[in-house]
């Protein structure tokens, strides 16, 4: 049941949260903007030295987020980092925001069964093995939410290069719809976030090809967006106002997905 109470309703106060990868780009804005709504947040990165700076800057800024090193692809460290967290959070998860995700972008023809496995063991598997195993700690919590990172990849042809990773995101978001029907009974509501352009470390990179940017404007209403434009989603969809919305794959896309020819 839904909070009666205005406040509440729009506050994570008291609420703890993981999210992995939130070092950089999208995962960065993700951590701040729950730090900001009073979340207790735990991230990971690969990247230690990246990650002991956004641990600066948000300690600078008050907010509560601690984190530690993981590459989610071992799927020995993602075990040690639900045990990390179970640990600090006496038992208990409130949010669970999947957002590490890559991309290796080739033709078709050219793709290797290394980069199969590699893109589909990081974008699909290692968002559904922390599921698994982030789920006692959701149940405990009473009421819970998972958010995917997922991309509009996973809804249309954004291109060459992108059959892979867009089937990785496509099925993220199937899962996100059968996660939310198996697990309503234990009160976590599970959603996808699909990203269209957004200037990250790695969009600005791909950005960089101009044949490639030139496609994403022509095609994109508003143009590419910034990190926070996807984050304020994210926290909305792990507030308590957003109680009754479940399963759903929602675009931050400037418009991509539904401007026609």
């Amino acid at each position: 049941m839904a909070e009666t109470n205005i406040g509440s309703r729009w506050s994570l106060q008291g609420m703890t949260a993981l999210v992995t990868g939130g070092s950089q780009g999208i995962g960065y804005a993700i951590v701040e903007e729950l730090a900001q709504l009073g979340a207790t947040v735990h991230t990971c990165s690969r990247n230690q030295s990246q990650l002991n700076e956004s641990l600066h800057q948000w300690t600078t800024k008050g907010y509560k987020v601690t984190g530690s090193v993981c590459d989610v692809s071992s799927r020995a460290n993602r075990e040690e980092l639900i045990t990390r967290v179970s640990s600090q959070f006496n038992g208990k998860l409130n949010i669970l925001v999947n957002n590490v995700g890559t991309n290796i972008q080739k033709p078709t023809l050219d793709f290797t069964g290394e980069d199969f496995s590699s893109l589909v063991n990081t974008n699909l598997e290692s968002a559904f093995h922390i599921s698994q195993l982030a789920h006692p700690l959701l149940k405990a919590s009473g009421a819970a939410s998972i958010v995917f990172i997922s991309s509009v990849a996973g809804v249309v042809s954004i291109g060459v290069g992108s059959v892979v990773y867009g089937a990785t995101k496509g099925a993220m978001n199937q899962m996100t719809k059968n996660l939310a029907c198996e697990w309503a009974k234990d009160n976590i509501r599970t959603n996808s976030v699909a990203p269209g352009p957004i200037r990250t470390p790695l969009g600005d990179k791909h950005f960089k090809e101009e044949k490639l940017y030139n496609a994403f404007m022509s095609r994109t209403p508003l143009g590419i967006g910034e990190p926070n434009e996807v984050s304020s989603l994210v926290a909305f969809l792990c507030l308590p106002a957003a109680s009754y919305i479940t399963g759903q794959t929602i675009c931050v896309d400037g418009g991509l997905t539904v401007n026609g020819i």
